[in-house]
């Protein structure tokens, strides 16, 4: 589905960034969305109204858009829209839902095919990327891990094993925890760094090993903070290699499909590459 040409007789739903620590960062364009729209969707009232005071726009109308929220306000922006009335999504700091709330909202409104369009300016996962000094080409944006269990543990593997650098958001009563683990689940040695209070007065950006970085975050700390974590050493697994365990697990009486599927999943390796091994294997023999 194409995206709805802009009607004259109804509104748009603007996605306004806004700084995440210096208010210095906010754009003109920004500024000039949230003195002319109507209607204002924010996370939190009062830190949006403090917003707006202090760029000196008058009053808006605020509807509150937060994780509880959004998606029952979905009717009520579609038709302000509907009756020609823009409306600014924001959160309480960056880019609207980016591991903060918005994407529901965003979903409905173009589910009910009503103009969207962006506001880009400050973003806290593009400004860590950029500052980090790792490989930027590919990265992952993970927000904030889950509190615990099984999907925290097999999350926190995944980024052990991530062949691209990975981002995560951490409050700062769970970082001592967050990095702990992280720790173990990618080794003590891998590069990572932990950025606080960016762009704000007392800005830290610690670098290090997670070791490292266990060791200086032992106290608890004040403000949010953003962990990039450095991408996996990534190994080439030898035919030879691939041979061993297919053996392996062939003589357990594994199928030879089985045994190709066990071997591919546990070597992170294509299948098709341990099936051929396996094919010339058993014309050699291998049984």
């Amino acid at each position: 589905m194409n995206e709805p040409e802009k009607n004259s007789n109804q509104g748009t739903l603007y996605l306004v960034a806004t700084p995440i620590g210096n208010l210095g960062d906010i754009s003109q364009r920004a500024c000039q969305v949230l003195e002319e729209v109507e209607v204002v969707a924010c996370e939190d009232t009062r830190r949006t109204g403090k917003l707006l005071e202090l760029l000196g726009l008058q009053a808006k109308k605020l509807l509150i858009a937060n994780e509880h929220t959004e998606s029952s306000i979905g009717p009520t922006v579609v038709e302000l829209l509907a009756q020609g009335k823009d409306v600014a999504l924001v959160s309480d700091a960056g880019t609207p839902a980016i591991s903060d709330p918005g994407e529901r909202l965003v979903k409905h409104v173009v589910a009910s095919e009503h103009h969207v369009s962006v506001v880009p300016g400050p973003s806290a996962v593009i400004a860590a990327v950029t500052l980090s000094g790792f490989a930027t080409k590919r990265w992952t944006m993970e927000g904030f891990l889950p509190r615990k269990g099984r999907e925290r543990r097999l999350q926190l593997k995944a980024i052990g094993l991530a062949d691209r650098t990975t981002v995560i958001f951490e409050s700062p009563k769970r970082l001592r925890k967050t990095l702990a683990e992280l720790a173990a689940a990618c080794g003590p040695d891998r590069d990572a760094v932990v950025m606080r209070e960016l762009t704000k007065l007392h800005e830290e950006i610690v670098r290090g090993t997670l070791a490292e970085l266990c060791e200086r975050f032992s106290v608890d700390v004040k403000g949010e903070t953003v962990i990039v974590i450095s991408a996996a050493e990534v190994q080439e697994v030898s035919d030879e290699t691939i041979i061993n365990a297919l053996e392996g697990e062939l003589a357990k009486g594994t199928k030879t499909s089985g045994a190709v599927t066990q071997v591919s999943a546990a070597l992170g390796v294509q299948r098709n590459r341990v099936y051929s091994l396996a094919h010339q294997k058993l014309e050699q023999g291998l049984n």
